[in-house]
């Protein structure tokens, strides 16, 4: 009898081995089940900083603020600088995503290899004048001659007898480097134009001088100032997605080697159709 307990306890304890062996393996067969390159989901945290173009500084802002609020243990600290110094900061480690309204030079890339350049929008340069010109469309040459110092006066292009402000970004600028390949050329800009810092400060500017002339982000026209036809084409972001409007360029943001972590979890979301649908909305154009 003493024998036959002896049997029966075993025998259940074996049964329940066996039980806690057959959970275990339904266990790890659920998390083998799991897609290759599928993971846990994880709260985003740590802190971002995206540095550059004064021009796709708006539109950084904005994405921070939505991609924070949905990630509130992140925290994304936006400036400015210009796009040369988007590019310096990402290669420095200074900032962790460069940001240039512009293509990448040759030179910085030679200098550079290991770059990464992800364009996250379309812009167009407008060329704006006070509301009370009675200018509303000018030609290519006519905008260089203005910059070089030949058109000095707007009775030369139809306008009334009063001498033209001149009004430019800083050298390093996206937005200058857009106008001047697409515009200027080879010619230089005069010395005597006055420079401003920001698509901010020059749409300041002309907005108070009945005289000026000035070239911004498309993204910042308002009623504050006039944007002129080029040749009869309107900047807009049909004619910039048509090809018929020519002072368009790509806003950029660069890193240093290819992101990850958080870095390449905010170029995603800036990316995504919520991204680009806020990028739209701030008055930019979708890469997709």
């Amino acid at each position: 009898m003493f024998k036959w307990r002896r049997f029966i306890s075993v025998l259940i304890a074996g049964v329940m081995l066996l039980g806690i062996w057959a959970a275990a393996g339904c266990g790890s067969k659920q998390d083998d089940d799991r897609q290759p390159g599928e993971q846990i989901n994880q709260e985003l945290s740590g802190k971002l900083i995206i540095a550059g173009s004064t021009s796709v500084q708006p539109f950084s802002e904005v994405l921070a603020e939505e991609f924070m609020a949905a990630h509130p243990q992140v925290e994304i600290n936006v400036q400015g600088g210009g796009s040369s110094q988007g590019v310096t900061a990402a290669v420095s480690g200074a900032a962790d995503i460069g940001a240039a309204s512009r293509g990448i030079k040759d030179e910085e890339m030679a200098e550079n290899p290991d770059l990464v350049v992800t364009q996250i929008a379309m812009d167009g340069v407008a060329i704006v004048v006070h509301p009370s010109s009675p200018i509303k469309d000018i030609t290519m040459e006519d905008v260089k001659n203005i910059y070089i110092g030949n058109i000095k006066n707007w009775k030369e292009l139809g306008g009334q007898d009063r001498p033209i402000t001149v009004v430019s970004r800083e050298e390093g600028s996206g937005t200058r480097d857009a106008f001047v390949s697409v515009v200027m050329g080879k010619e230089e800009i005069a010395a005597s134009a006055i420079i401003q810092n920001s698509n901010g400060a020059i749409r300041t500017t002309v907005a108070g001088d009945p005289n000026a002339i000035g070239y911004v982000s498309l993204a910042v026209v308002n009623s504050e100032i006039k944007a002129l036809d080029i040749e009869g084409v309107t900047p807009s972001v049909e004619n910039i997605q048509a090809g018929t409007y020519k002072i368009s360029r790509p806003f950029n943001y660069i890193t240093q080697n290819a992101p990850d972590g958080l870095a390449q979890a905010f170029i995603d979301f800036v990316l995504s159709d919520e991204g680009q649908q806020l990028i739209v909305e701030e008055g930019a154009i979708s890469v997709k």
